[in-house]
């Protein structure tokens, strides 16, 4: 009599207790991560010029755009838990140290810039391992739910993160917003620490071999491949590894002409949401309360688009939706700048969240599925160094831009930018065929 294994069913996303727990420190470092930032940017606001605010904010971006490759390295190397849990630990000190030191004294510049290089250091590293984690814990049929509730998480922690901050800084100055926002830190660590994560899973790749071109990945290329390393037994050096990621990517059907999108789009929006954003406020007199409610506008926007992703598990013609709902998303940038008062500003903010956000989901599902989870954290480092390091390099330019032109044409320029992420990404046929798995 033969016996047939049945395989057993996937535990759904959100069923899964550690699911759960990478869900919760999640949620509690980027609610942290956003009152940092809102308390930041109004501690450098209170210090100087626009163009010293854009300096504050684009400190921290060096050291991300120096390591940020490197972090992803050391993630897919060491594991992305232990990098997580480390950099959330370093993360908290920071802040709150910051915290005790501006009950001690004024804010300066050169103290802000500091805090703003070591936290962007450390970020290096924490974002690259955690955009590689949901493979370590979950089977690759619910990676794209997994990324919708990221997606969720994140725009929740906009939603309570940028009001919170708001509040903090309103109420108890930016010292109260850095304390809030170590202690948030802290939270996630022992969650972080019940973790249980798997092996990576995924086929074995030299060479530069990438996903997309599987169909000619024999069983006896593998095999010699692996046979090669048990004989050598030499491990490849973190040079090695990276100009690894780095091929991997760029022959991979899918994953290049992603960046490219995630490249041009983030660009455009980036700017006008974080920097834009704190300096029309002020122009408008609408305070660090409106807009906390205009960010929080984007993110209600968004968290739609990421709870649509989290409960359906996939979009029809995924790739094409992506490209499409940028071009859709891109012209509402251009009319925030435009309009007169808070809630109409916000309102709109969140149609734009909602198109922006699916885009942005979806491309997340996309990299998170087709990707091989042993390059993950080397790819998340790349889709991560335009977002938190190459972008927010331009904060000192739109600081100028908007001090010579205003905020209306900065913000047609960046809408501009980002629909042209959705219209190259329309060239390649391979993104505009991508699906995500059933």
């Amino acid at each position: 009599m033969t016996v047939t294994a049945v395989e057993a069913p996937e535990r759904p996303a959100h069923r899964d207790p550690d699911v759960l727990r990478w869900l919760g420190a999640y949620t509690a470092s980027m609610v942290g991560d956003s009152i940092y930032f809102m308390a930041l940017a109004w501690a450098a606001a209170r210090t100087g010029s626009a163009s010293g605010t854009g300096l504050v904010l684009a400190a921290g971006s060096i050291p991300r755009a120096l390591l940020m490759l490197g972090g992803g390295v050391l993630a897919d190397r060491l594991g992305p838990r232990r990098v997580v849990i480390g950099s959330d630990a370093a993360r908290a000190v920071l802040v709150l140290g910051l915290a005790a030191v501006l009950v001690l004294t004024a804010p300066t510049v050169g103290v802000l810039v500091a805090v703003a290089l070591l936290f962007g250091a450390v970020d290096a590293l924490f974002l690259p391992a955690v955009g590689a984690l949901p493979a370590r814990i979950s089977p690759p049929g619910q990676l794209a739910r997994i990324q919708g509730l990221r997606g969720l998480a994140a725009r929740g922690a906009s939603i309570v993160g940028a009001p919170l901050g708001g509040v903090a800084v309103a109420a108890g100055g930016p010292v109260l917003a850095f304390a809030t926002a170590g202690a948030l830190f802290v939270l996630s660590l022992p969650l972080l620490l019940g973790l249980r994560t798997r092996p990576s899973a995924g086929p074995v790749r030299h060479g530069g071999k990438a996903a997309g071109d599987q169909e000619e990945w024999t069983v006896t290329e593998e095999r010699t491949v692996t046979e090669e390393r048990t004989v050598t037994e030499e491990r490849p050096t973190a040079r090695q590894d990276l100009v690894d990621g780095l091929r991997y990517i760029r022959r991979h059907p899918l994953l290049g002409p992603l960046m490219i999108v995630i490249g041009l789009s983030e660009l455009g929006f980036v700017g006008p949401l974080n920097l834009g954003l704190i300096l029309l406020s002020e122009q408008r007199g609408w305070g660090a309360a409106g807009m906390g409610w205009i960010v929080a506008g984007f993110a209600s926007g968004a968290a739609g688009a990421a709870l649509l992703i989290a409960v359906r598990g996939r979009v029809p013609r995924a790739g094409l939706v992506m490209c499409l709902t940028v071009l859709v998303g891109a012209t509402g940038i251009a009319a925030v700048a435009q309009i007169p008062s808070v809630p109409l500003a916000a309102a709109t903010a969140a149609v734009v969240g909602l198109f922006i956000g699916l885009a942005g989901a979806l491309c997340g599902a996309l990299v998170q599925t087709v990707a091989d989870p042993a390059y993950l954290g080397r790819v998340t480092s790349v889709s991560t160094l335009f977002t938190y390091a190459l972008i927010p390099l331009s904060y000192p330019a739109t600081g100028a831009a908007i001090g010579l032109w205003g905020t209306g044409p900065v913000y047609a320029v960046s809408a501009a930018v980002c629909a042209a992420g959705g219209a190259v990404g329309l060239t390649f046929t391979a993104l505009r065929r991508a699906e995500l798995p059933r």
